[in-house]
């Protein structure tokens, strides 16, 4: 058992994986979806224009893959685990970039193609670092006694939420 196996933690990684499955089996039956998910130890939030039904027969298709041994589907691409590991390693190369150069100066233009470079570069292989971060340490794909208990919709203003709560 790891530091990420630890209650609460493997309770959050559960439902973000949950979470995950769930964006999955919506994309593929709601053509050009539209959701944001955030997790949390009681379970998850979707934001978006999607109907109660779909949601819950999303959340329970994906739960039942997850126990068929489907892990894929707790990684997604456009998780935010991608996105901070884009920020933090752009914002590093940057600062290394300026770093390096050996000047004294507080800004030189002259940096400016080398933090560019160094930027994109990190940001190319953000992607398939934050892939990996996301897999090892915020979601896991096994359920284990993960359940789903009700999955409630509100509304705020145009935005539809649904909370999907869950227990283990």
């Amino acid at each position: 058992m790891g530091l990420f196996d630890i209650y609460p933690i493997i309770n959050i990684r559960r439902n973000h994986g949950l979470e995950h499955a769930t964006i999955h089996v919506l994309s593929e039956r709601v053509p050009h979806l539209s959701v944001v998910g955030r997790s949390d130890m009681g379970g998850f939030t979707l934001y978006g224009n999607i109907s109660t039904e779909a949601v819950t027969d999303a959340a329970n298709e994906a739960l039942r893959r997850l126990r068929n041994g489907h892990a894929e589907l707790a990684v997604h691409p456009r998780c935010g685990t991608i996105l901070a590991t884009t920020g933090v390693m752009t914002g590093l190369a940057s600062f290394a970039a300026i770093s390096l150069d050996g000047t004294r100066k507080r800004f030189r233009w002259g940096a400016v193609p080398q933090v560019i470079m160094a930027a994109t570069l990190a940001a190319i292989a953000s992607q398939p670092l934050g892939l990996i971060l996301q897999e090892k340490f915020t979601v896991t794909g096994v359920p284990g006694s993960l359940e789903i208990v009700d999955i409630k919709r509100s509304q705020n203003g145009q935005m539809t939420i649904h909370r999907v709560r869950t227990r283990q």
